[in-house]
């Protein structure tokens, strides 16, 4: 018998990709057009969406973009529209658009506006998302939605507040989507770790706010990150050693790959990705 995860169910697949510029959303863009999918990209930046669309068809991949802010319907609509256009379908919707402007709520007067947008980005885009593919997929029978939470939905954390509000949010999206569209949409909830090097880190607003990940263990997790400890302990870089500290945004995406990669009979509804060594509390 053939083992299902040997197989490329990948081959073919037109997949949509928010936030496709950068971070997750360009690693998941170059993995799927290099398993001979089809990359319909959609981001805020043109110039680094048509880099990375350049680069997948130099590689011979095949890739389509348009600039798209997802917190806007009329602009996720289109970016489904172009897939249509182009592909004649669409097989899955990857809402990874996202921001984290960690902060307290006594940092209000400097955070209410990267807040508000937070609440347009991550719960307005999913929203947008699902709703721009829910009629397609129901017509066509078949297609899959996979929206990127993250470790902050599982527990409250001081610092978080708002953010924490958004993938909450993103979790129960997915959850209800799931229980209304079963035998024709599958769904997944990918909860990455903290995972530096997507861009989300550039987005904190004060690091103090970060100390909530660790809980009891703050001191010795803000150890473990720094880069002198990193020199100083390889191990902890290592991702053949079960003393990986740190994952790499290749690692979630390689996940996510996982999670496509899967027979239509077969949904993997729920996948948190870790290292094996983190000191996070969520």
């Amino acid at each position: 018998m053939e083992k299902n995860i040997e197989k490329n169910y990948i081959e073919g697949k037109v997949v949509v990709i928010t936030g496709a510029s950068s971070g997750f959303g360009k690693l998941v863009s170059e993995k799927v057009a290099e398993r001979g999918g089809i990359a319909i990209m959609g981001a805020r930046r043109e110039n680094l969406l048509k880099e990375v669309a350049d680069g997948i068809i130099a590689n011979g991949g095949k890739a389509f973009y348009r600039i798209t802010d997802v917190a806007k319907y009329e602009d996720v609509k289109a970016l489904v529209d172009l897939a249509v256009e182009k592909c004649g379908r669409i097989d899955v919707m990857i809402n990874n658009a996202g921001t984290m402007p960690l902060s307290f709520f006594s940092d209000h007067e400097k955070s209410l506006p990267a807040w508000h947008n937070c609440i347009d980005v991550n719960i307005k885009g999913v929203v947008n998302g699902i709703s721009a593919v829910y009629d397609l997929m129901m017509k066509q029978g078949q297609g899959q939605v996979i929206n990127l939470s993250s470790i902050y939905a599982n527990h409250p954390v001081m610092g978080s507040g708002v953010y924490q509000a958004t993938k909450i949010a993103t979790w129960y999206l997915s959850e209800t989507l799931r229980q209304e569209a079963q035998g024709k949409i599958k769904v997944t909830t990918v909860k990455p770790t903290g995972i530096a090097g997507t861009g989300l880190f550039d987005c904190i607003l004060n690091w103090d706010s970060v100390k909530g990940m660790f809980g009891a263990k703050t001191e010795e997790g803000l150890e473990m990150t720094s880069p002198e400890y990193m020199t100083a302990h390889p191990e902890c870089t290592d991702i053949e050693s079960i003393s990986y500290a740190g994952c790499d945004p290749n690692t979630l995406a390689e996940n996510i790959m996982y999670v496509i990669n899967q027979p239509w009979g077969v949904n993997i509804s729920d996948i948190t990705v870790r290292a094996s060594n983190e000191r996070y509390l969520l």
